[in-house]
């Protein structure tokens, strides 16, 4: 165990011999590994890792909107002793990145009564298909984009809740550690007032001092009796509430202990004035607050949404076209211009004529992305004012700690006159109780100061989003 200052020496003792084998059993729990522990098997940090994988498979998954496509057709008909028709046609797709589709394929068609436009036979054909209206974009490159832009936002969203996770735990932590230490302070006073009491007993029955000294010391030492349980309770339930925030690998809750106790030694760790950043430094890691990059990846998917809305305000033109060849190989007569034989060409048009639906839909995707433009600029804009607020909250802690160190100091060294004074029997009983209660009490105050200084520390770091 580490002492906390030494100011704070007098006020809180190590473990007297009576306890120091149980002290031993103690473990201790430094903040880097409380920070440690909940990154790795914290559920919440966890499932957004998930959330992660999961938006990286729909990538995959859009990815296959772009992949070669084999399919083939068989159909044959013999009815009373007669043979009707037979179809066969495997054939291969290739979509390109702009909207165009190659293929490729065979075709048999034999039969007795086969439809008119079928050429009998074996035959192959090489062709493609070009959308003219979609050569910019189309629905399959605008559903790789969204997912692409959705897996950079669930990986800012995982950052925000690590952010939070770590923020919350750490505000569980230095409570935790505040109550720890409250509760030390408090149980050497009940040991001082213990001896204190004993002594005036013994004065009392040896006729040195009278009988309502005993009354005052033991009311005292009531009262910090009191002051002790409510302490010990308050650690054992921030102790609870801290466990909130610690797992096992296994995704299993860890099983509290009060024999888990804090590295007191951390609670000065405060940093001095010229060790601060700049504000203005500060402020310029806001732009990569992961909820600002969240809002700034859905405007992104909005975009392509807009992006996709404007090619439904164009009519709809495809144009097809394939190279026929007889038999199954690469064609032959070479001297025949495409246009004039072995060959089949198709125009597919069609447009709405008001585009109201279109229209209506360019419209509103556009007004969804004025608000989600202002939601950012508003939030960008509380989240600048929250890092002033606890840059500024930070800086007036500092300060209020170095003038209560101040204080406390004064505080103990009255404190340590009046005992000798009433030692030497110069001093009464009821200053002296004064002067303590006034110690406890500042050296409680400090404590608060100190680990509310480490929670807006905290606060300040996780306001910029970089709590990681």
């Amino acid at each position: 165990m580490k002492k906390i200052n030494n100011r704070l020496f007098l006020v809180v003792l190590t473990f007297v011999a009576a306890s120091a084998n149980a002290a031993d059993s103690l473990r201790v729990l430094t903040k880097n590994n409380f920070l440690g522990a909940v990154r790795s098997y914290h559920p919440v940090i966890l499932q957004s890792g998930i959330q992660v994988n999961r938006a990286a498979a729909d990538v995959q998954s859009a990815r296959g909107g772009f992949d070669p496509m084999v399919k083939s057709n068989f159909d044959r008909k013999t009815f009373d002793g007669k043979f009707y028709y037979s179809y066969f046609n495997p054939e291969i797709n290739i979509p390109t990145w702009y909207g165009v589709e190659f293929k490729a394929g065979v075709e048999e068609v034999i039969g007795d009564r086969v439809t008119s436009e079928a050429s009998m036979g074996k035959s192959t054909y090489v062709g493609a298909k070009v959308p003219v209206n979609s050569l910019w974009f189309d629905k399959r490159r605008a559903v790789l984009r969204q997912a692409q832009a959705m897996k950079q936002l669930s990986e800012a969203e995982r950052r925000l809740a690590i952010n939070d996770v770590l923020f919350d735990g750490l505000t569980a932590y230095w409570t935790w550690v505040k109550d720890y230490l409250v509760y030390k302070v408090v149980s050497n006073a009940v040991t001082i007032n213990e001896d204190r009491f004993r002594f005036v007993k013994t004065e009392y029955e040896q006729g040195a001092r009278p009988a309502i000294d005993t009354t005052e010391a033991q009311a005292q030492l009531q009262t910090f009796y009191m002051q002790q349980n409510a302490a010990w309770l308050a650690f054992v339930n921030s102790g609870n509430e801290l466990s909130n925030y610690l797992w096992l690998d296994n995704s299993l809750p860890v099983s509290w202990s009060d024999r888990v106790v804090p590295d007191t030694a951390e609670v000065n760790d405060i940093l001095s004035p010229s060790s601060y950043p700049s504000l203005n430094g500060i402020l310029e890691t806001i732009a990569t607050h992961p909820k600002l990059q969240s809002i700034g990846y859905k405007i992104d998917v909005l975009e392509i949404e807009k992006k996709l809305k404007a090619q439904y305000l164009l009519p709809k033109l495809s144009l097809s076209g394939n190279i026929l060849n007889k038999g199954y190989g690469l064609p032959t007569d070479v001297t025949t211009p495409f246009l004039e034989n072995n060959h089949k060409l198709g125009i597919d048009f069609s447009m709405p004529l008001l585009f109201r639906e279109a229209r209506g839909g360019y419209k509103a995707i556009n007004f969804k992305i004025q608000e989600t433009n202002l939601e950012q600029l508003n939030i960008a804009l509380q989240i600048e004012n929250k890092v002033k607020s606890y840059y500024n909250e930070m800086i007036a802690l500092q300060q209020q700690v170095t003038i209560f160190d101040g204080a406390f100091s004064n505080y103990q060294k009255l404190f340590v006159g009046e005992r000798i004074r009433f030692g030497v029997g110069e001093s009464s009983l009821f200053l002296l109780n004064t002067r303590e209660n006034k110690l406890l009490e500042s050296a409680q105050k400090l404590l608060e100061l100190k680990t509310k200084w480490h929670k807006t520390y905290a606060g300040l770091i996780w306001s910029t989003g970089n709590l990681q």
